[in-house]
């Protein structure tokens, strides 16, 4: 991660930063321990489903292209390995939050983003919670990632429904763009409750924000082998999740 506050914290833990050191194999290793307990895709046979999740409001529109282009650079990093279906989440304007249908090719979903603009509105991320306990309820849910970068919610009643999905063995990734403390007191609680993982990104962080990203869509997919695969050509914080999954 880059040295300017993005590094991944163990929400377990309380927060902290991590070693500020590149190479340093501690930047990553609150992040890796998260996904460590992530339910692994369902056996042979059975694909991997991933929900994500984006605030489309406006206080994203400076830095909308740069997250588009991670998020694509997410979906592409899975087509190889396949068995992996992810929905489309977003919000943003007067009361508005849509999901796209599940989706096998990435390419489809990166093209289905880049349709998305931002408008003027305030945060629904209940209703993203609300949306991934009902989708798992009726086929399970291996992961949901989720980036914005505000919270304009009762913390307690984002609390409560993360609870639910901690209790369905859906891990909630968080990230977060920007310094807003009301927005990180909250990730960190849904991190901490779905026994998921919070980490905060910006331009200067981008290139290990995305191989993170990649790392759980791998995961969720595929499981081990699919990391095994994939840290053969990427290596880095992708080969330090392998190891920590041993």
């Amino acid at each position: 991660m880059s040295q300017n506050g993005n590094e991944p914290v163990d929400s377990r833990k309380g927060g902290g930063k991590v070693a500020e050191t590149r190479s340093d194999e501690s930047q990553v290793d609150a992040f890796l321990e998260k996904v460590r307990s992530m339910t692994p895709a369902a056996g042979s046979g059975q694909r991997g489903r991933l929900i994500f999740a984006m605030d489309a409001t406006m206080s994203r529109q400076p830095t909308w292209d740069m997250a588009l282009g991670l998020q694509a650079d997410m979906f592409a990093a899975v087509k190889a390995v396949g068995g992996l279906d992810v929905q489309l989440v977003y919000f943003r304007g007067f009361r508005e939050c849509r999901s796209s249908k599940w989706v096998r090719d990435p390419e489809e979903l990166a093209r289905l983003m880049t349709k998305v603009s931002c408008l003027g509105g305030h945060t629904q991320i209940g209703k993203v919670l609300i949306h991934a306990r009902k989708e798992t309820e009726r086929n399970h849910v291996n992961a949901l990632v989720y980036v914005g970068d505000c919270m304009e919610e009762q913390v307690d009643d984002l609390a409560a429904l993360a609870g639910e999905l901690g209790l369905l063995g859906v891990p909630v990734f968080l990230f977060q763009e920007g310094h807003d403390t009301n927005a990180e007191t909250a990730f960190r609680e849904v991190a901490r409750l779905t026994h998921g993982a919070w980490c905060r990104f910006d331009a200067g962080s981008a290139a290990q924000l995305r191989e993170l990203l990649s790392a759980v869509a791998v995961y969720a997919s595929g499981g081990r082998k699919a990391l095994a695969d994939l840290s053969e050509t990427r290596g880095g914080a992708t080969r330090l999740l392998l190891e920590q999954l041993k």
